[in-house]
């Protein structure tokens, strides 16, 4: 899936990866992809409701190899 920018938040634990990803978004444009990788087990609740409290769009959430990885769109 095609991005905008990334942004790796590996080896770091809540709620860091969230505050990390919020200040991204903040300095994007209404329509980027911001992609993020995380290896906090938690994000992957964190994530999705993180974007529905913000109203940013969470496009993609998959793991590979232990690395978790979303996809979230500037609103």
């Amino acid at each position: 899936m095609p991005f905008d920018r990334d942004l790796d938040v590996k080896g770091l634990k809540c709620p860091l990866p969230i505050l990390r990803t919020k200040k991204a978004l903040a300095e994007m444009d209404a329509g980027q992809v911001l992609r993020v990788q995380a290896t906090d087990a938690g994000s992957q609740k964190d994530f999705p409701a993180f974007a529905k409290q913000t109203g940013n769009e969470l496009m993609s959430q998959q793991e590979e190899n232990g690395v978790f990885v979303f996809f979230l769109k500037r609103r």
